[in-house]
């Protein structure tokens, strides 16, 4: 009697068995970590949020008047035409 294999399953086999074993390789790989200096990002984050809200402060108090200024441009504009 003759073996017969059947190759199509075998195939699929090796291929699941890859597949399983390179999500556990990617599963199990660590992140390479740097040296941070949570010194540095800290004096980042206070600098830039002490900026913002300065600059929002003075949108605030630079916005009206410039809201009426387009007003008084846009009926110059229709009293020329």
């Amino acid at each position: 009697m003759a073996v017969t294999r059947l190759k199509r399953k075998a195939k699929r086999n090796k291929s699941r068995a890859a597949a399983r074993q390179a999500k556990i390789k990617r599963l199990n790989t660590k992140p390479v970590i740097e040296s941070v200096d949570v010194e540095a990002i800290k004096e980042e984050f206070d600098s830039s949020n002490k900026k913002s809200s300065k600059s929002s402060k003075k949108e605030e108090k630079e916005g009206a008047p410039k809201a009426e200024d387009k007003a008084e441009k846009d009926e110059e504009k229709k009293e020329a035409e």
